[in-house]
């Protein structure tokens, strides 16, 4: 132990000293940018929300990813306003009450500057709600039910991914076109699912379609009564709606039950995560990606992947992109507005196209003003096994579908209102 001398008491000379150090250190604060940097050093702190554990963990691990690799390059570029970025994650347990008390410790608690969640679109909602009531901005990367920035958008609400409704309509002309319009449908019962199926059966209405539809809980793992009716219903196209576990689950028993070569398999999202948790028989069908990592001569698309690739060794997904938009989105509105107040931010936000090396894609990106709902394009395609010596090459593009096509402002029935 190293011996320590004892403390003396302050004489007046000293404490003059002192109080001459701090009023030099007060008066620094407008003229000197190392001292404003250096009063600056609080961090930023981001609050995301996602369901770690359950049925959703893999896509809300690889939003969580996507979002600490925006942090990361964002602070060594030198943070927003002088100040580095925190983020701070808490597990939802795919559990509403639970999503909720997480996202008000963030707020209360935590102070965290903007919010964001949450895979599960009933808890993506829920605390959508939560932050409108406090006031804070909030992001949803990748929680789909159209209500959010739909009839119950607020002020300061954005969502990354797409709407159910943007997502059906941008797959349901090729599914119809490709294998007919008689549709079995296996969907999750509750916000996701309800509006997406909602979404689809207009659809296929409109074009004198016919159907089964069945909304199953959404830790479904036993599909076997619903494949028998689809086997006996003979439909075209069997619409796997599930997501996470449950959507691998019901594939795994699709290829088990031999049915395959009775009918074809298709819908809104299969994603990568869970393309390649399945059996090569059950990597077909055709469906919608809200991002695809394979885009040559696209810029900045292969430093993204690459970076994904060597922080996880898994494949740069649409996941991973959402959680990074949501941070790279946040940090654009805090150095446009040169604020953290949530009504700057917004105002900031709303409208703002993405720089190229965010928007990784074709095309003009951005928030739209109205309804506060990212544009970007709908990659629909083929699944299919990856072949020898590329593993992650399992989806073909065949359509880039503009948003503004696959969800028309007329359709959302949002009127935004700012305070005023």
């Amino acid at each position: 132990m190293v011996a320590r001398e004892p403390a003396r008491p302050l004489g007046r000379r000293r404490v003059l000293q002192a109080g001459a150090a701090l009023g030099a250190v007060g008066a620094a604060q407008i003229t000197s940018p190392f001292i404003v940097k250096a009063l600056g050093e609080e961090p930023v702190k981001l609050g995301l929300v996602d369901p770690l554990t359950g049925v959703y963990s893999v896509l809300a691990t690889s939003e969580v990813e996507g979002a600490r690799l925006a942090v990361e390059q964002i602070n060594k570029k030198g943070g927003v306003m002088g100040r580095e970025l925190q983020l701070l994650v808490e597990d939802s347990a795919n559990d509403v009450g639970t999503g909720v008390q997480k996202i008000r410790k963030l707020i209360d608690q935590d102070h965290v500057t903007v919010t964001y969640g949450d895979v599960n679109s009933g808890i993506a909602y829920a605390i959508s709600q939560v932050a409108a009531e406090k006031g804070v901005l909030h992001i949803v990367p990748g929680g789909h039910t159209d209500p959010i920035t739909g009839k119950d958008c607020s002020w300061n609400v954005f969502r990354i991914c797409n709407t159910t409704a943007m997502d059906a309509n941008a797959i349901s002309s090729l599914l119809i076109k490709k294998f007919g319009k008689r549709w079995y449908f296996i969907t999750p019962d509750y916000a996701y699912g309800q509006t997406l199926q909602a979404a689809f059966i207009k659809n296929l209405e409109a074009v004198g379609g016919t159907y089964v539809a069945e909304l199953l809980p959404l830790a479904t793992s036993d599909f076997s009564a619903s494949l028998i009716k689809a086997k006996a219903f003979k439909p075209n196209v069997l619409l796997n709606n599930m997501g996470g576990l449950a959507q691998i689950d019901c594939m795994k028993q699709f290829i088990e039950f031999g049915m395959a070569k009775d009918m074809a398999l298709g819908g809104a999202l299969y994603e990568i995560e869970s393309v390649l948790a399945v059996p090569r028989e059950a990597q077909a069908g055709w469906w919608d990606m809200e991002w695809w990592w394979d885009q040559p001569g696209v810029p900045h698309v292969k430093e993204f992947v690459d970076a994904i690739v060597a922080r996880t060794k898994k494949p740069a997904s649409a996941r991973h992109w959402f959680g990074y938009v949501g941070v790279n989105a946040a940090a654009l509105a805090i150095e446009k507005a040169k604020s953290l107040k949530a009504i700057d931010l917004a105002h900031a936000l709303a409208g703002m196209e993405l720089p190229p090396e965010v928007a990784l894609q074709p095309g003009k990106v951005y928030f739209r003003t109205e309804d506060h709902e990212l544009m970007p394009n709908v990659f629909t395609g083929e699944v299919h096994p990856p072949p020898a010596g590329d593993p992650y090459n399992i989806f073909k593009v065949a359509e880039l579908v503009p948003a503004e096509k696959a969800d028309p402002l007329a359709s959302t029935g949002c009127h935004m209102k700012f305070p005023s």
